[in-house]
């Protein structure tokens, strides 16, 4: 259980990294992108390559990240200047990029067992302080990935408070409104789209090195996989301001793929059930807080109207003329 656990909250940090970048398209921009669901194999498809290529791990999740900012600048150029709607922008981008990918592949997987990844080099560090092999994959790698992925919280929490930053968060509010204080509100969403699926394409890299192998399928339902991670995080740690709301998508990142990992061993349940879970998790979190603000307002209504007949003197039965005039006035 501990070690299902353990291995949940690793992976969970590294898509964190891609929930981030969700949460810049789909929450800051207000734009539908389904161009994660292909930038994501990108990344790893690209880091794989260059790895079995020779490259260094490092430099090849670098380029990646770059890959990523790439595909997401062209699903903004269609949408700005092809004009094209939002949705299909991303439908279009990710289709090509299937194509795309296989072509850097080569073929539909690329196998990593054998090569030196970011992940072997942060094992082989740990060993060298002294830890063993078995702690070293564990607490190293995850000491890492936690530190790696604040960086990249904290690189959102700062762009978000630049000058850009705000005319990005406007633009997705209200685009009319920052485009009639002169700006260019097409380079904004280019930007925004590109620094999200950069986030993306960089957490597929690290995600193919973590599970040592790229498929140009894995990308498959990523884009369900960070809206459950928004939506989780959201409803769970609140989203008052900009650094909350970063710190809670990772939460919710961490705890998705931890009830993913505990509804798994469920032994009614399947591997090949995890979209279905997947669904039916975020289904949980978009009407649990529908719910639960219902009931609350529910009982609001009720104390204000009882309240309000203990004022006048009026029975609360709900029936007759003097209850009618208690809800008049509600």
């Amino acid at each position: 259980m501990f070690t299902a656990i353990a291995g949940a909250v690793e992976s969970g940090i590294i898509y964190a990294i891609m929930a981030l970048g969700v949460y810049l398209s789909f929450r800051i921009l207000d734009f539908p992108d389904l161009t994660v669901d292909g930038s994501f194999v990108a990344g790893a498809a690209v880091a794989a390559t260059l790895i079995v290529s020779g490259i260094n791990p490092f430099v090849a999740t670098c380029v990646a990240l770059v890959v990523g900012f790439a595909a997401g600048c062209i699903t903004g150029l269609l949408h700005t200047v092809g004009k094209i709607n939002a949705l299909l922008s991303g439908i279009l981008m990710m289709i090509a990029l299937y194509s795309i990918n296989l072509r850097i592949m080569g073929r539909s997987n690329v196998p990593l067992l054998n090569e030196k990844t970011v992940f072997t080099t942060i094992q082989e560090w740990g060993t060298s302080l002294g830890l063993d092999p078995a702690a070293s994959k564990m607490w190293s790698i995850l000491l890492a990935m936690a530190i790696l992925t604040l960086v990249f919280k904290f690189f959102t929490d700062w762009f978000l408070q630049t000058e850009i930053g705000l005319a990005i968060r406007a633009t997705g509010d209200n685009s009319r409104m920052i485009r009639s204080l002169s700006a260019n509100t097409n380079l904004l969403i280019v930007l925004g789209l590109g620094l999200s699926n950069g986030m993306v394409a960089f957490s597929g890299a690290l995600i193919a090195q973590y599970g040592s192998f790229a498929d140009v399928g894995m990308g498959i339902g990523m884009i369900i996989i960070g809206l459950a991670s928004v939506i989780i995080g959201e409803a769970v740690f609140g989203t008052k301001t900009i650094a909350r709301t970063t710190l809670a998508v990772i939460g919710g990142s961490i705890i998705y793929r931890i009830v993913v990992s505990l509804a798994l061993r469920a032994q009614f349940l399947e591997t090949g059930d995890v979209k279905l879970i997947t669904a039916s998790i975020v289904i949980l979190a978009l009407v649990m807080p529908q719910i639960v603000r219902h009931q609350k307002e529910k009982k609001r209504k009720a104390q204000k109207r009882l309240e309000r007949a203990q004022l006048v003197g009026v029975p609360t039965s709900g029936k007759g003329e003097s209850d009618v005039a208690v809800k008049s006035d509600l």
